[in-house]
């Protein structure tokens, strides 16, 4: 296919306000339209279908977007960062897993998102790992009160996120201190402290990552359900799908000596008895 894929961007609709109405101007998709566009890009590379995919989603990013705003960067740029998110699920969706488009991008476009919070903030450069990265996104909604915690606490929270102590107190003082400046010319920086937006809890960042279904299958359901499979096919679907850098079927199927579609055919009925598992918590 030769077109390119267009679609309405915030420079184009001349403002934030005006990109947002655009983005309620395209319908949702019912499940059998989004499997059969999901197929053709998928089969025929066909691009008018991912654009379709695209615009159908454009909203959930700005939702998504909007609940990152506690951090004092501009909407605008969390919606680009969102979208390019989007596409990236959008390449990487399979319309044979049986699950909707919309629970696959969420990951996406979060991840796209906090990659973005954490290259713009001076305090998370001590957030290098990926616990620590955790870390900065779930401490505010774990002190109670907004207080300071005490060393049961800290001992306690440094336990919920497997990061020491030490680094529980050092990111609790920062989040605290002087530090949490954004990067930024500006000199009001009194004015813009994200700690001030932090304070409300409606666009409180935590309180949005904790109500999607994603997060939820981050608990203990998935890991029963994981604990459920066989060892080979416990390792395919962490491989495949909760890993950083998924691996592909053939990676997996050369290192495991079959073909790629036995990969698949485990993975797929791997993926039917998780999702067996999980449905009691998610009805």
């Amino acid at each position: 296919m030769t077109q390119a894929l267009v679609f309405p961007t915030i420079s184009s609709a001349g403002t934030i306000d005006a990109y947002i109405q655009a983005t309620r101007q395209f319908p949702l998709l019912s499940h059998e339209d989004e499997i059969r566009l999901a197929t053709r890009f998928r089969d025929e590379d066909d691009l008018e279908a991912a654009r379709q995919l695209i615009l159908s989603h454009l909203r959930l990013v700005v939702s998504i977007a909007r609940g990152y705003l506690g951090y004092g960067l501009p909407h605008a740029d969390l919606i680009q960062e969102g979208n390019v998110g989007l596409m990236k699920a959008v390449r990487r969706f399979d319309p044979d897993r049986g699950v909707r488009l919309v629970s696959f991008a969420i990951h996406w476009i979060k991840a796209e998102i906090h990659e973005y919070v954490l290259r713009n903030w001076r305090m998370v450069k001590v957030a290098t790992t990926k616990a620590q990265r955790k870390l900065f996104f779930n401490l505010r909604s774990l002190k109670p009160g907004g207080s300071s915690l005490t060393s049961a606490q800290i001992a306690d929270v440094a336990h919920q996120l497997s990061v020491s102590p030490e680094e529980v107190i050092e990111m609790e003082t920062r989040l605290s201190g002087q530090d949490l400046a954004l990067e930024s010319s500006s000199d009001s920086e009194d004015i813009f402290a994200p700690i001030a937006y932090l304070e409300d809890h409606r666009s409180e960042p935590t309180r949005v990552l904790e109500s999607r279904t994603y997060d939820h299958l981050q608990g203990d359901g998935l890991q029963a359900a994981l604990s459920a499979l066989d060892e080979r096919s416990r390792r395919i679907v962490e491989e495949r799908w909760l890993s950083d850098e998924p691996a592909t079927l053939h990676e997996l199927a050369a290192e495991y000596g079959v073909s790629a579609e036995r990969i698949r055919q485990i993975e797929s009925k791997a993926m039917q008895k998780m999702r067996s598992s999980l449905a009691p918590l998610v009805n």
